[in-house]
């Protein structure tokens, strides 16, 4: 009984063996071929080309548009992104080495390029009225004689999460949402596409709006350091490379000071001023500045030490400055924060006045409260024309077919990563300081909206007066001004104002001016 037990007992042990070995084999990674990654599908560019012409200051334009996505490799061999953008070259301009290229896109974080594209750069523009209000829906794209065809080819970028670009299935979107991870991928798709299109040779510029300003400076410095690119040219549009300068946060004075002069443009606007300062905006504007650098911004410094009646003077001037009541303006301590303003100055109307345009107004369903309900310049101006015809011009116009929801200004790539400036103000003016300082033929041109309460005039001409730049290179940067908001396009006059200080500075940047 003992040996048959043994017996049965040894058989059992190898069986065990056999089965564990067996199990092994089955679950042992396959050698050689087999035994690889599977390959992912592989992502092909899908574009579209259209022919086109338009007539600018009375001369026919023939251009070509190239609408689509281009797979998106950084460092690796397997594409991440698939990147959304509108090309248009012209076509009747002969040798395309001389001609400019210029890449475009908008702000955020989060932002398409529609803004810019269907605004002030693109052969096809929203039809507003002249200030700039928009007309009864469904809206309408019209023919923009303003546009920059005529003198340079055109790239409007859509960077990854916005507009029609996404991360490809497996890839996670995160990993291009951050200041860094977002100048790096736009940066290789300026590559790319310079390489596609054989225009390595051409002048290089960019042009950026509001966060898409922070990109530019962000990409002039990163394109020379890791490609080799060096621009010709930057134009940035409603800039704000320090945010030290828009943040209300506790112990910073710096943005009460660098706002006013813009409370005040906005409330000579509304006509909330006295006489003498409703007069002249300028000379109203040039009153307030010195105001702001010197008295006002001395008086904040000193915070308990200021005296009483050196207070009650301060808060008497703010109140003729802001149009706000003096009362008002002693009960938040000389420091009138951005969303109190828009909602105080016309609080009486029943009314509140726009951040993006201050020029625009807005109805709350509170009066009284501390806040408003809604941007009346974005959501009752722009939104609406700008994303219906985009989606009606891209695909009907353009011939892009895509049944995924553009994205024209989106929340997914938050939370937003600024690692590298965790526990500071982000600021992207050093990088621009030292790309211009390694470049000295870099060129800088900055367009204003006196009536811009996101990022303010002043405020941009202080980060630039303390860019830090040599003596040499400073007539480098040029500024214009433009009687409109944040998007002074949207208002025609300074439409053409813009256009013409563009041409003029493309012209020298790409050396072909005096």
């Amino acid at each position: 009984m003992y040996k048959i037990s043994r017996a049965i007992f040894l058989i059992l042990i190898l069986s065990l063996f056999a089965v564990v070995g067996v199990y092994s084999q089955d679950n042992k990674k396959p050698e050689g071929k087999e035994g690889k990654k599977p390959a992912r599908t592989e992502v092909k560019e899908n574009l579209k080309e259209t022919t086109h012409e338009i007539v600018i200051n009375g001369k026919k334009i023939e251009y070509k548009a190239i609408a689509g996505t281009m797979p998106l490799k950084i460092d690796t061999k397997d594409a991440t992104a698939e990147i959304f953008f509108i090309a248009y070259f012209r076509t009747d301009a002969g040798d395309l080495a001389g001609r400019p290229i210029t890449f475009s896109f908008n702000g955020g974080p989060g932002s398409s390029s529609v803004w810019l594209h269907m605004g002030l750069l693109g052969p096809r523009r929203v039809l507003m009225t002249p200030e700039g209000d928009a007309l009864p829906p469904p809206y309408e794209l019209i023919d923009n004689e303003y546009s920059l065809i005529d003198k340079t080819d055109l790239v409007f970028i859509d960077p990854v999460s916005t507009g029609f670009s996404r991360a490809v299935e497996g890839e996670d979107p995160k990993q291009f949402h951050g200041v860094d991870e977002d100048i790096s991928s736009v940066g290789e798709f300026i590559r790319l596409c310079l390489t596609r299109y054989e225009r390595w040779s051409s002048p290089k510029f960019l042009i950026g709006e509001s966060y898409g300003t922070l990109r530019a400076a962000g990409l002039s410095d990163y394109l020379q350091g890791r490609h080799g690119m060096y621009l010709n040219g930057i134009m940035l549009v409603s800039s704000i490379l320090q945010f030290q300068t828009a943040r209300f946060s506790a112990g910073n004075d710096l943005p009460y000071i660098l706002f006013l002069p813009t409370y005040t443009a906005t409330a000579w606007y509304h006509k909330q001023l006295d006489g003498e300062l409703q007069a002249d905006l300028k000379a109203t504007l040039q009153q307030v500045e010195e105001f702001a650098l010197g008295e006002y911004a001395t008086a904040l410094l000193k915070g308990d030490n200021l005296p009483d009646e050196k207070c009650n003077e301060i808060v008497a001037k703010l109140a003729r400055f802001t149009g706000l009541s003096e009362e008002y303006v002693r009960q938040t301590n000389m420091r009138i924060m951005i969303y109190r303003f828009v909602k105080e100055l016309l609080r009486d109307e029943h009314r509140t006045v726009g951040r993006l345009d201050s020029r625009f107004k807005g109805i709350d369903s509170d009066a009284a409260g501390e806040g408003v309900d809604y941007d009346p310049s974005y959501d009752a101006v722009i939104l609406g024309p700008y994303s219906t015809t985009f989606n009606d011009y891209v695909r009907r116009e353009l011939k892009f077919e895509s049944e995924l929801s553009y994205e024209i200004l989106t929340g997914r790539v938050r939370p937003w990563s600024y690692k590298r400036y965790q526990n500071r103000y982000v600021n992207t003016a050093e990088r621009l300081r030292s790309a211009m300082t390694k470049n000295p033929y870099l060129k800088v041109f900055v367009a204003n909206g006196y009536y811009d309460l996101a990022t303010p005039y002043f405020a941009t001409q202080y980060t630039f007066n303390h860019l830090g730049l040599d003596k040499s290179l400073r007539d480098n940067v040029t500024m214009g001004f433009y009687e409109a908001g944040h998007m002074m396009y949207i208002r025609e006059a300074s439409l053409a104002k813009l256009r013409g200080d563009l041409i003029e500075f493309l012209e020298i940047a790409a050396n072909r001016g005096e």
